[in-house]
């Protein structure tokens, strides 16, 4: 599992529009007095290093607030430097080692007037939300590609997540996650339909029995395969579902959250891409680490079989592989967020990579990312929020 942060500050809350407006005013400060010095390219520090670059980090570290000013002097890379290497890691989310290597240097070499405008256009992004904080609620921030789990004001769980590649990014959502499909049936996106499963079911006639994937026709009928032209496009015109098990490609937990959308979060028979620092690879929808955790912490208040839902209980749903949908009692608020830069009330400020270009300004538009096909698979029909 890729190292996440534990810091208990949400990445967003009531205050976070106003929070990073104050940053990027900051920032334009900061640029307009010329910004901060950087490294040379291919530079790697780490602790004991000594050299004529050490008073150079110290003053790029001091221009943020990572290094006191009174610690500018000093040629050697002591344990000060390393501590404030590491907060800088942490704001950046990046492995909090204390050396500099590739990705810290680059993250360090980005000029002031960059994060300045992150900050602003993650400040656009926020101004128009209606989102509906409760004493519970759940925020994905997709730079970060993590799930935080927020109650009273702090997250109690965070957890490391798979979010939408650049060429099918995951949306900005607000909703409610209103209920959990355990062992869910996972109806094939028609994008994928052409692109994965008809060049594979061309290479191996049995791979549709392999993944335990059905075709039914518009009456709900099941086809035969045989009878489908794989050497045409044909197989577009049915509906291709997978059965509920460990191969499923939502794994055994989805978390149906309404939206226009339809995107939601879920599990995955891929649980190694969770081992990566850098984890965009969805169609869109977002994947979760330790799922049946969350599921737990969604389903509090709301009555199992035999008293509360626990994890072990969520489990033992599991191995039934009996499909199972349990609505939520009192539906728990999500907001998705595009936010590459965000202040929390502390004044500290946080960045992420701009992986979906949505930070350039608009004489250098981003080319137009391909639409999301992710039909929605629970059996509980969707309500008006």
């Amino acid at each position: 599992m890729a190292a996440i942060s534990q810091d208990t500050r949400p990445t967003l809350d009531a205050s976070t529009f106003i929070n990073t407006m104050r940053a990027a005013w900051t920032y334009k400060r900061i640029a307009e007095a010329g910004g901060w010095p950087s490294l040379p390219d291919g530079t790697i520090m780490k602790a004991g290093d000594k050299g004529p670059l050490v008073p150079v980090l110290r003053k790029r570290l001091i221009a943020e607030g990572d290094l006191s000013p009174e610690l500018a002097s000093g040629t050697t890379f002591d344990a000060a430097l390393i501590g404030a290497v590491k907060q800088f890691q942490a704001r950046h989310g990046l492995p909090e080692t204390g050396a500099v290597r590739a990705r810290t240097l680059e993250a360090l070499n980005i000029p002031a007037a960059t994060r300045h405008r992150q900050l602003t256009a993650s400040a656009q992004r926020l101004a128009s939300s209606t989102f509906s904080f409760g004493s519970r609620y759940v925020v994905v921030n997709i730079p970060s590609a993590a799930v935080e789990a927020i109650e009273q004001g702090q997250v109690a769980r965070r957890y490391v997540a798979i979010v939408g590649k650049a060429d099918r990014p995951s949306p900005s959502v607000e909703t409610r996650v209103t209920a959990i499909n355990l062992n869910p049936t996972w109806t094939v996106p028609v994008s994928l339909i052409k692109k994965d499963i008809i060049p594979h079911v061309r290479k191996d006639a049995d791979y549709l029995q392999k993944m335990k994937i059905r075709i039914l026709d518009a009456k709900g009928q099941e086809v035969d395969p045989k009878a489908i032209d794989w050497s045409t496009q044909n197989a577009i015109n049915y509906t291709l579902r997978q059965d509920p098990g460990a191969i499923n490609s939502l794994g055994q937990i989805r978390i149906d959250m309404p939206n226009k959308h339809a995107v939601y979060m879920h599990d995955t028979p891929k649980k190694q891409l969770f081992a990566q620092d850098i984890r965009f690879h969805s169609s869109g929808c977002v994947r979760v680490a330790d799922v049946g955790d969350f599921a737990e912490w969604l389903l509090r208040g709301t009555a199992g079989p035999s008293g509360a839902w626990t994890k072990e209980g969520i489990d033992t749903a599991i191995v039934s592989t009996a499909r199972q949908d349990i609505r939520l009692d009192k539906p728990v608020p999500v907001a998705w967020v595009y936010l590459t830069g965000y202040a929390t009330a502390d004044g500290m400020v946080h960045f992420r990579n701009d992986v979906y270009g949505l930070d350039m300004p608009k004489n250098e538009p981003a080319p137009e990312p391909e639409a999301i096909d992710v039909p929605a698979t629970a059996s509980i029909k969707t309500k008006r929020l």
